[in-house]
């Protein structure tokens, strides 16, 4: 059954040219999502491929990613998962497809800048990962988790409590910070209509699209607060849970312990 799926783990703690930044829970994480593919989704080791700090370069995600979506455009795999747990971040949307004018985008480990804003060499925008997997056919089944800030858009209220730390890096200047504030409130833009992934896709983010998530330590470990929850949920109902009612229970536990971040769950009708 395993040999019909494949599965990319990205967990990143360190980052090269921000170590002020580095995250203390994203490298468990991994550990966590690859049990979870295991124990609930009938994933074998071999199936997952799991990038870690200097590992997850931006061309390595998506090397990887490219090489999953032509296994399934080839009809070698039907089932793909994303995983990721990093920074998030925002860039000015480019293409008019935003209507608060920002693309939500995720930090791998060789983020960079360049003229004062995030160089696209060494980021993951939110367009890229849509216009990869609009690949997949019809008849594949596509699952992402992104454990990141502004991660509820990402396939298109700081909390500061004692050793949590927030998963968003600023744009890398003033200037662009500002852009990205001034483009949110005043959300203008002109959305253009994106192609329709024919692939079944279901989407788990840690937050919504305007929110922080969470790195903090909770109950000695260090983690991903929505890993954390998540994983713990599915565990202790053994997976009996309708999506619905696992997310509801997830933003329960989230509130109980002090964490302002909304998880969301969306999936198109094939697979809701």
């Amino acid at each position: 059954m395993a040999n019909d799926r494949k599965a990319l783990v990205v967990g990143i703690n360190k980052y090269k040219n921000y170590p002020e930044n580095n995250l203390n829970g994203c490298v468990n994480d991994t550990k966590t999502m690859g049990s979870y593919l295991k124990e609930f989704k009938g994933f074998g080791s071999g199936d997952i491929k799991t990038l870690i700090d200097d590992q997850a370069t931006k061309a390595n995600i998506m090397k990887v990613l490219q090489g999953m979506v032509k296994d399934a455009k080839d009809g070698k795999i039907k089932y793909l998962v994303f995983t990721m747990s990093s920074h998030g971040t925002q860039v000015p949307d480019m293409n008019g497809d935003e209507p608060d004018q920002v693309d939500e985008a995720f930090c791998p480990h060789d983020l960079a800048e360049l003229n004062g804003n995030w160089d696209p060499k060494h980021v993951i925008v939110d367009d890229e990962l849509h216009d990869l997997f609009v690949q997949l056919p019809k008849g594949a089944v596509l699952e992402g988790y992104l454990d990141t800030c502004h991660s509820g858009t990402g396939l298109k209220v700081m909390d500061l409590a004692p050793g949590r730390k927030i998963k968003y890096m600023p744009p890398p200047s003033i200037e662009a910070f500002k852009r990205a504030i001034a483009a949110e409130k005043v959300g203008k833009g002109k959305v253009s209509r994106r192609k329709t992934i024919k692939a079944s896709h279901v989407l788990w983010s840690a937050c919504k699209a305007n929110q922080t998530s969470a790195d903090a330590q909770i109950n000695g470990k260090y983690s991903g607060a929505f890993t954390y929850y998540f994983y713990s949920d599915v565990k202790a109902t053994d997976n009996s849970l309708k999506p619905k009612a696992l997310l509801a229970k997830i933003r329960a536990d989230l509130k109980a312990n002090d964490f302002d971040q909304v998880p969301e769950y969306d999936a198109n009708a094939t697979t809701r």
